[in-house]
């Protein structure tokens, strides 16, 4: 069988995304020196690089090689994460009068989540540049799967999830050999924790945006979503932000593509929609006005415990997306997810968490204003498998 050539990342350097400074993207690095904010990789994209250099024997996220930071193959963390199914919903469609309804099903990764593709490539990263051990804050899906590849990766791994978060992802981490921390609270409650607890700085961080590489490897959903659909583009991305890593990452997918020549000039890109839990919706407060910033939001739970994140550190970045792509926010409270789960259970015998119910849920809100019209291509995306909320949700179908 045909296997891809050995090929190298062509990452430059790391900046600080508030101010541009730039960092080094060949030592450890956390937040940027300058203003204590995320770092994003840069690539040299003015080298001609074709499309014919993705991998096509690579049916993983690793096909993108030469546009992730991973210097040595050797130091790959892999459990076989990415490229996951778009899936034509045309019944849901029908049932609409919508003239193409598509969904990519992040729930096919290993350990049931997005959250695969930015820990393997944060773990590997971790491995490449010496590190021992791992810790996190999550609200369930990062937790496992950090365990998942620090287990794979031979790492101890140090989880902390609020006390009321499903069994289920309590005992996936436990299975992969974590310590876990149940938490009183929310998400950002285990992050004083974590803190307060890696303060000697033994342990890396990989909480969301708080390392470079975990949004590196949720941009290869922007990469495939192109690929998939033969490098043209859908009219609307609706995507559920909690922490936003993929929001920003899909879009920096977009960004890197267009330098890049892959995206013809007649492909534009789609409006973004970011989708938050009426329970805990800091970004929405901020993209209406009613707060500056979300420092002092305080957030309730909520059966999408992905969504369950009061303060994000990207939600500057998040903000300059829906401004940038002209696309809007939106929330969902808990009531509407289980229809929506519902929804899509029986129309199109998809199992989905409830932050993907939230993504169709919105598309049904914005469709009745006016904001999407029937004739759009709308790409939804469904983050995780709902066997892990099954005890948010018991009884409710």
């Amino acid at each position: 069988m045909e296997t891809c050539p050995t090929l190298t990342s062509r990452i430059q350097q790391l900046e600080c995304s508030a101010c541009g400074k730039p960092h080094s993207a060949f030592a450890l690095q956390r937040v940027s020196e300058c203003c204590q904010m995320p770092l994003l990789a840069t690539y040299d994209l003015q080298e001609p690089l074709s499309k014919a250099s993705i991998c096509q024997t690579d049916g993983s996220m690793w096909r993108y090689r030469e546009l992730l930071p991973l210097l040595h193959d050797e130091n790959k963390v892999t459990l076989g994460e990415g490229f996951t199914p778009i899936l034509d919903l045309q019944r849901l469609a029908s049932r609409y009068n919508l003239h193409s309804v598509v969904l990519k099903d992040e729930g096919k990764n290993p350990t049931g989540s997005f959250k695969a593709r930015g820990l393997s490539m944060a773990i590997s990263k971790a491995k490449e540049l010496g590190i021992q051990g791992c810790i996190v804050p999550t609200a369930g899906n990062a937790g496992v799967a950090m365990a998942a590849y620090c287990a794979k990766a031979g790492m101890r791994a140090v989880v902390a999830m609020p006390r009321h978060t499903p069994k289920a992802f309590r005992e996936e981490c436990y299975w992969y050999g974590a310590e876990v921390q149940l938490i009183d609270g929310l998400i950002n409650d285990c992050a004083a924790w974590v803190r307060q607890t890696n303060a000697n700085g033994e342990l890396l961080d990989v909480s969301t945006l708080k390392e470079p590489y975990r949004i590196e490897g949720k941009k290869t959903m922007g990469y495939e979503i192109a690929e998939q659909l033969n490098w043209q583009l859908p009219d609307v991305i609706l995507y559920p932000a909690g922490g936003g890593t993929g929001l920003i990452g899909i879009w920096k997918a977009f960004q890197e593509m267009k330098a890049l020549g892959w995206l013809g000039h007649s492909v534009k890109l789609p409006r973004m929609v970011a989708v938050q839990a009426a329970n805990c919706c800091p970004l929405i407060e901020t993209y209406t006005g009613r707060q500056a910033n979300s420092h002092h939001y305080v957030g309730k739970p909520t059966i999408a415990n992905g969504l369950a994140v009061p303060r994000p550190l990207g939600e500057p970045l998040m903000l300059e997306v829906l401004r940038e792509s002209q696309g809007t926010a939106v929330s969902i409270t808990d009531a509407e997810m289980v229809e929506g789960m519902r929804e899509l259970g029986r129309l199109e015998g998809m199992f989905v968490a409830p932050e993907g119910a939230a993504v169709w849920m919105a598309a049904r809100h914005l469709l009745s204003t006016g904001w999407l019209r029937p004739d759009e291509q709308i790409l939804l995306l469904n983050t995780g498998s709902a066997q892990k909320y099954l005890e948010n949700v018991e009884g409710q179908y």
